[in-house]
């Protein structure tokens, strides 16, 4: 499958949030749109406020989560890409329909919020939901959203990002006040795609072990007339061990490497011929123990709408995700290509440790690196989610407002 929360082309904030956290919605879709499968019976809906996307809430704003019939099992709502991610006080009600913040409780402004929700339906089934909203900006002040988080430990083919809540008239200023730095040292670069999203990146993938300092210092640097910026704050980040994965799609497999030795070869099922998956070098940026696909978020109407999708790995910001496939025959995977453009992997309803998807999850981090080859597909953009690794070294560095 292949899934879209907003459009394509664009960095998400960290297919993510950490492993283990909840779930997204999200459709899937290939360079056609679709899902494989029979959707599970509808569940109750999940109703969030502010609803996925808005912007400018004030810091007053209602926040709420609510179901019209089932229980609540988990709902988190998270202040993110910020030097210090932290949750919001709240609490589910007794009859388990509804979660409200603390009382008392205020958003930070100039702030990104994610909700992560996994609610029960009548008869114990799962579902889950995933949005996020921003926060009002003071007048006449700009803000970038950034991955990786804080003190994260990535894997090496993690690329730091930034999203600006507005167009960047004076991209070098900008670019010239945030300095990406390593230990040991190497060349890094940045790359503006449009003039709103700045990524930094090395030649190569990162070293294991290589420590990441980013130093932001846009307070009261000018982006465009009388736009200012209003941060100041360093973020580091350590890289972990190699993990590159390989799927070939004609021979249906995907082979794992760990620091260059293969740790298993596990059968896959690509994108079907009227919807195939990428090629390319894709990096994983999210990971959802469980998460809501959803035919409707890439204009397939109402096609599919499977809201237990288990171990889900985001690859690509358009919507690719390598996940657990529980819906299809066993005998599928190695054999035939049947997604709608993710890669998927064997697994259970509900999901289990035990099963290819599980193990391969359980194996991942934010940053490890799939590379999809043999696909009849194009090769994916670079800018679609953190994919610069397709471009090459001095054509990355064209894209730098300062070369």
């Amino acid at each position: 499958m292949r899934h879209v929360l907003k459009r394509a082309g664009r960095g998400v904030v960290a297919a993510l949030t950490c492993a283990g956290l909840l779930g997204a919605l999200a459709g899937c879709s290939g360079s056609g749109i679709g899902a494989f499968g029979k959707p599970p019976s509808p569940s109750d809906t999940i109703r969030v406020v502010p609803e996925d996307g808005a912007k400018g809430i004030t810091a007053g704003g209602r926040v709420e989560v609510r179901l019209p019939s089932g229980r609540l099992e988990r709902v988190k709502v998270m202040r993110i890409e910020s030097d210090a991610p932290a949750p919001v006080a709240g609490s589910i009600s007794a009859d388990g329909l509804r979660w409200h913040p603390a009382e008392g409780t205020r958003l930070d402004l100039a702030a990104k919020y994610s909700v992560d929700v996994v609610a029960l339906d009548a008869h114990g089934r799962r579902s889950a939901r995933h949005t996020s909203f921003t926060t009002a900006v003071p007048e006449n002040r700009f803000i970038g959203y950034f991955k990786p988080e804080n003190r994260a430990t990535v894997g090496t083919g993690m690329i730091v990002s930034f999203d600006f809540n507005q167009k960047i008239a004076d991209r070098a200023a900008v670019e010239s006040a945030i300095k990406v730095t390593s230990e040991p040292p190497v060349e890094i670069a940045g790359h503006w795609f449009d003039r709103d999203r700045l990524d930094f990146r090395p030649e190569e993938y990162w070293e294991p072990g290589t420590e990441v300092t980013v130093d932001v210092r846009l307070r009261d640097v000018e982006a465009s007339p009388g736009a200012y910026g209003i941060q100041n704050k360093r973020i580091t980040f350590t890289v972990g061990r190699s993990q590159v994965s390989l799927v070939d799609a004609e021979a249906k497999t995907m082979q794992v490497r760990r620091d260059g030795q293969l740790l298993a070869t596990v059968p896959i099922t690509a994108g079907a011929p009227k919807s195939t998956t990428y090629n390319g070098k894709m990096v994983v940026s999210e990971l959802f123990d469980v998460t809501r696909m959803n035919g409707r978020t890439v204009g397939f109407g109402g096609e599919y709408d499977i809201k237990d999708v288990p171990h889900a790995m985001r690859l690509t910001e358009s919507g690719t995700f390598l996940h657990g496939n529980y819906w299809a025959a066993p005998e599928i995977f190695g054999q035939t290509n049947v997604s709608h453009g993710c890669v998927g992997l064997r697994d259970v309803k509900g999901g289990s440790a035990d099963t290819p998807a599980g193990w391969f999850f359980d194996r991942t981090i934010v940053g490890d690196v799939v590379e999809v080859i043999n696909s009849p597909d194009k090769q994916v953009a670079p800018g679609n989610g953190l994919s610069g690794w397709n471009m090459q070294w001095a054509a990355w560095k064209q894209g730098s407002a300062l070369r």
